[in-house]
């Protein structure tokens, strides 16, 4: 239940980032999108504005009557409207001398203030953009980009943007963002949910078998602590009768001390110097080596950990397990040196304790 619950949680999360991810980018992407549009319907309207009064400046030039230009303009620009940009031609009054519109032709044309372009400016991308945003399309459908005025006439070529198309064609846009996004989402979420799942339980796996090890060690070192406080009890209560010696002749400064077997707790080296440590810790040393001494104690009682230490079976207090496969032995009373017993004689004291 409680991974159900995780999974569920990072399949919301993700869906949420990525719906803001979304958003964000549709966003940036549809007015990146729009601007370009905009910026290249204004360089066609422009060319073609000049192009256009060039050609009608040319055919009065050659003196063909203005009515019969009006007439030739006219049918030539009939229904153009629906273009995204269109033309039409109005005099220096303002009034509209030919228009894609038939009806729109003799009417006077919107005041200079509606106008987002005059002769002398040069609007920019950014500029339609932003009036683009804030512009009504049913009240509005059209708006002027640039004016250029005809040769031999009092004629002005006026360039259009159809702004309902321009409107139409960003909505369009915006629901190809929404469904390719939509599309990428449902593929994207499942697959990193279902990925995600698949790693985690890869690592549970591991976990598992990491904690079930790390239990067996756990329960492999109580045995050994339990086997350590079985033994000590046993050796308490019966005496071993095979020991060859039952003292140790040893040497504090100028004393000398006879130390009773049962009461030597461990016994080390350390600087070429053998100690000998009793249970009251009481610290004096010995002309013996270990190898001497070892001969000379019970291997039921004693048991030679290292090159370093003999240990008695009643000074163990703890067995922990250190680094990969060794066992670290807690004596009481301490030493300021660790007494380790490596891998390869773990075996070895574990049969010593009788397990």
């Amino acid at each position: 239940m409680r991974k159900d619950k995780l999974y569920l949680f990072t399949f919301l999360s993700v869906a949420i980032i990525y719906l803001i991810v979304t958003m964000v980018a549709i966003t940036y992407f549809l007015e990146a999108t729009t601007y370009e549009l905009i910026d290249s319907q204004l360089e066609f309207g422009k060319k073609e504005t000049k192009t256009f009064a060039t050609l009608v400046s040319n055919e009065l030039l050659n003196g063909t009557p203005k009515d019969t230009v009006v007439a030739q303009v006219q049918e030539g620009l009939h229904d153009t409207d629906q273009n995204n940009v269109f033309l039409s031609i109005i005099d220096w009054s303002g009034k509209i001398v030919c228009h894609p519109e038939i009806q729109n032709v003799g009417q006077s044309a919107r005041s200079e203030e509606s106008f987002v372009s005059s002769v002398a400016d040069n609007l920019t991308a950014t500029e339609f953009y932003n009036f683009f945003k804030e512009v009504d399309v049913s009240e509005n459908p059209s708006e002027v980009t640039f004016m250029f005025p005809i040769e031999n006439s009092d004629w002005i070529a006026v360039s259009h943007i159809n702004l309902k198309k321009l409107s139409s064609k960003t909505e369009r846009l915006k629901y190809r963002f929404y469904t390719i996004f939509s599309i990428i989402g449902l593929i994207i979420i499942p697959t990193f949910v279902m990925t995600t799942r698949y790693i985690g339980a890869i690592y549970e796996k591991r976990l598992e078998l990491q904690k079930q090890k790390l239990e067996d060690e756990v329960l492999n070192l109580s045995k050994l602590n339990r086997a350590v406080g079985d033994y000590q009890q046993k050796v308490t209560e019966h005496s071993n009768s095979n020991v060859t010696k039952k003292r140790i002749l040893t040497q504090l400064k100028n004393e000398l001390l006879s130390i009773p077997i049962e009461e030597i707790a461990y016994i080390y080296t350390e600087n070429s110097i053998t100690y000998v440590v009793g249970i009251d810790g009481k610290k004096s040393t010995s002309n013996s080596s270990l190898d001497e001494l070892f001969s000379y104690l019970d291997g039921t009682t004693f048991f030679r950990a290292n090159r370093q230490f003999i240990i008695a079976i009643s000074s163990i207090n703890k067995i922990v397990k250190y680094g990969n496969s060794q066992l670290k032995i807690l004596v009481n009373p301490g030493t300021n040196v660790d007494i380790l017993i490596s891998k390869n004689k773990a075996a070895e004291f574990k049969n010593w304790l009788n397990l």
